[in-house]
């Protein structure tokens, strides 16, 4: 007989082992790398989309701001919209949600109170 037998054996009950202890070692590296991922990709990113839409909910005529690219001063803010001069005379609307970044300058304080006594 050129065939020897194999005898099958079980390792930790009638399920093969698959909740055992070998299983959850072989997971332990992918729960590692999600942790790792999470904590230097997922979370910062999560951090810095939320103080982007606390600066554009603040933010206030004479706000340096960038839309697209394209720099600019906010000019007049609404609830959706918001204007942007970025030459002297040349403004364009612009939706909230599309801005990348806000700079605050001291002078938006001014100008409000500028503009406030024109009115």
């Amino acid at each position: 007989m050129l065939i020897s037998t194999a005898y099958a054996q079980t390792a930790g009950g009638p399920l093969g082992g698959l909740f055992g202890s070998s299983a959850a070692l072989q997971f332990l590296p992918l729960v590692l790398i999600f942790a790792v991922f999470y904590f230097l990709l997922i979370r910062p990113q999560q951090q810095q989309q939320k103080t982007l839409r606390a600066s554009i909910a603040a933010m206030k005529r004479g706000d340096k701001v960038v839309v697209g690219g394209i720099l600019g001063q906010v000019a007049k803010v609404g609830d959706t919209t918001a204007e942007i001069e970025i030459a002297p005379g040349v403004k364009i609307e612009v939706l909230r949600e599309g801005i990348t970044s806000v700079s605050s300058s001291g002078k938006g304080k001014d100008k409000e109170k500028d503009a406030k006594k024109e009115e």
